[in-house]
């Protein structure tokens, strides 16, 4: 166990430093690139922070307008007969939004029924197996000006329904 924690502990600043070597022997300028670099990233943080900022609004009037609250109780009487615990659906409906939502949401459902419950496994599942798509969609597609998704969305809210439900039918057929 200490070798793992050993050299989980070293890989970062050896990747770095590695990164480094590797441009010091091909002669790459290192310090002016990385520079070079950290004002482009300064430019791409200002250009996405608009989306960000109006998404996280977004979700906070969601949360606080009781919309979430309805969705649940709306959706319990339709999944609660495939098995779906209804207890993880805030989970399983903030997480295409927010992650800080999202991982608020889980903390919730670990702290109320426990890691090793059945709810707490399908959450933790189901945190691992999904994505912030709308958050994700809008930053990226935003900040490069995309307008017309197309088949992303779909596809991305196909896979968040099937992240679901496999994370509740393998933590049945695992635990």
């Amino acid at each position: 166990m200490q070798t793992v924690t050993l050299i989980s502990s070293l890989f970062v600043p050896l990747f770095i430093a590695g990164i480094v070597v590797l441009g010091l022997a091909k002669k790459v300028p290192v310090y002016e690139v990385f520079v070079k670099g950290a004002k482009q990233g300064i430019f791409i943080v200002i250009r996405i922070l608009p989306f960000v900022v109006g998404f996280v609004f977004a979700i906070r009037i969601f949360t606080a307008s009781g919309c979430l609250d309805f969705l649940v109780s709306a959706l319990s009487p339709v999944l609660s007969p495939m098995g779906i615990p209804p207890e993880i659906l805030p989970l399983a409906l903030l997480r295409p939004f927010s992650g800080s939502a999202s991982i608020s949401a889980l903390t919730t459902i670990l702290n109320r029924y426990g890691p090793d419950s059945f709810i707490g496994r399908s959450a933790s599942t189901l945190m691992g197996s999904s994505e912030t798509l709308f958050y994700t969609t809008a930053l990226y597609f935003g900040s490069v000006g995309i307008k017309k998704t197309r088949h992303t969305i779909p596809a991305a809210l196909i896979a968040e329904v099937s992240g679901l439900l496999a994370s509740v039918l393998l933590c049945k057929l695992i635990f």
